[in-house]
């Protein structure tokens, strides 16, 4: 349905951005065109992904849905959890908000200093859960190198599943690693029928990790939640890190936590808002605003 007046907050989690369409009231059914002419960011409001806060389908208190920039649909976004948590408890007053995702319920819980933190549940560790389209017994370190036989740049990556698939390179310099070159190569990978989310990780400390992303569908980010969490994991994994740690992105730090009581992954971190307005309705016309 299109309508003269759809209005959109933009906000962001560390440099992530969003367009974000509260579609509760009056349904709305997006086009990956209509999605891609939104999230352009010379014609359209520009974003890295456009989130939906739906009506509940389950006993959630809403449904949040995911698209790329490019319009592919996705089960899950860290920083765009905290931003919906944030909007919903600033609506109900409350300090919990149960968010249901394409990949499941997620928890959201007011950490005070306007953080958010988020219980982005257990993570998937299984090749076929992850997935990879070829089967691996161990999922901490898998057969995958870019660069030179013999001499690779960056080689053996862990694999996880924070609700869409992320491959880990843990290397020496994550900034000399030419990212925006090699993340495309390997999104597109074919071990990875899904596309997948390509990191490089530096350990500074045990409880300290750096991290650049390039997300499928959106390119480098500034920040990647659900990269943040599976990089911890992956860090655990390989006895790098311990199971709290702090991850440094090119937008700020989050602080992520991998419970062994509960075997769930906790990320905290701030949400800011840009600004809001009505789109255009030449955007979900699907055409392009001259």
């Amino acid at each position: 349905m299109v309508t003269a007046r759809t209005h959109f907050r933009k906000m962001n989690g560390l440099g992530n951005d969003f367009v974000v369409l509260d579609v509760r009231e009056t349904p709305l059914a997006l086009s990956e065109t209509q999605t891609r002419a939104i999230a352009d960011r010379e014609k359209g409001v520009g974003c890295d992904q456009l989130i939906t806060i739906e009506r509940p389908r389950g006993d959630g208190d809403a449904y949040m849905g995911i698209r790329n920039a490019d319009g592919s649909v996705v089960g899950a976004c860290g920083n765009a959890t905290r931003c919906v948590g944030r909007l919903l408890m600033d609506e109900t007053g409350r300090k919990e908000i149960r968010l249901e995702t394409p990949s499941g319920p997620v928890v959201c819980f007011d950490a005070g200093d306007g953080r958010i933190t988020v219980d982005m549940g257990e993570p998937r560790l299984k090749w076929n859960e992850i997935p990879l389209s070829e089967e691996f017994a161990d999922t901490r370190s898998i057969e995958l190198e870019v660069g030179p036989l013999g001499n690779p740049v960056m080689h053996s990556p862990g694999v996880v599943s924070m609700g869409n698939p992320h491959a880990i390179f843990f290397v020496k310099d994550a900034d000399a690693i030419d990212l925006a070159r090699i993340g495309p190569m390997l999104e597109n990978h074919p071990l990875f029928p899904e596309r997948a989310n390509i990191s490089v990780a530096e350990v500074l400390a045990p409880d300290h990790i750096k991290l650049r992303v390039w997300e499928r569908g959106a390119g480098l980010t500034l920040a990647c939640g659900t990269g943040a969490c599976a990089a911890a994991v992956a860090g655990v994994r390989k006895r790098l890190t311990a199971r709290k740690v702090t991850v440094t992105l090119p937008g700020g730090d989050l602080e992520i936590e991998w419970r062994e009581a509960d075997n769930h992954v906790y990320m905290t971190g701030p949400v800011t808002f840009e600004f809001e307005g009505d789109l255009d309705p030449r955007l979900l016309a699907g055409g392009v605003v001259a």
